[in-house]
């Protein structure tokens, strides 16, 4: 019996060697918590300049009527680019923190592999948006944030926690209302970037993070 149980560890302490070397498991509940929180303070910011959805643009984001310092697109542009940056910054502090605690190295192969995966979805993406932005056909850009950011969550998948890939799922779903109800694209955004997240940073911490 004795015996059956030290190979039973052995296989599990194999098992674990072999995870640890192909995926990223330095990921935190923090950084999904946190990101969460950026994402939705920049929906609220959004919300809010544009007065909780009045009439001050057309579906160019061309001011129609008042006055604003930036115009709707100016500032939705450096909104988003703010709440990224932030939420990237969040996500490497806290994975740094994980991996120092647990004596790891951050920069592993897996990591690398982790960052290609996220990278190709994350660009065309990026890319399609600033074509829709430059044609003035702003409509989709909700959408099409959601579902390529759902695709590179759910093609890293494999080299991380599986959490991910339902959080890939989820947003691409997300995704495909903001298609359909078009004129709800900043609430989906509230949702997909920020409640999402936290809801995803809170599994991870209870099930990895809490127990350790």
């Amino acid at each position: 019996m004795e015996k059956t149980n030290q190979h039973l560890d052995d296989l599990s302490q194999i098992r674990s060697i072999m995870e640890r070397s192909t995926k990223f498991l330095s990921l935190s509940g923090w950084s999904g918590i946190f990101a969460g929180i950026f994402g939705l303070a920049g929906a609220i910011a959004a919300w809010f300049y544009l007065d909780g959805g009045a009439i001050y643009y057309d579906e160019s984001f061309k001011l129609i009527k008042g006055e604003r310092r930036l115009d709707p697109l100016t500032f939705m542009t450096i909104n988003a680019l703010i709440t990224l940056v932030l939420a990237l910054s969040s996500a490497f502090f806290f994975s740094w923190l994980k991996a120092r605690k647990n004596g790891e190295n951050i920069w592993t192969p897996a990591l690398r592999s982790l960052i290609k995966q996220l990278a190709l979805p994350l660009a065309v993406g990026g890319v399609l948006a600033l074509i829709l932005i430059y044609q003035q056909e702003t409509t989709y850009i909700a959408a099409v944030t959601l579902i390529f950011y759902g695709l590179a969550l759910f093609s890293a998948g494999r080299y991380t926690s599986y959490e991910i890939i339902y959080l890939g799922i989820a947003d691409i779903l997300l995704g495909l209302a903001a298609a359909i109800w078009q004129d709800l694209g900043i609430y989906f955004w509230a949702i997909g970037f920020g409640v999402f997240h936290i809801i995803y940073g809170l599994v991870l911490y209870t099930k990895y993070d809490l127990k350790k």
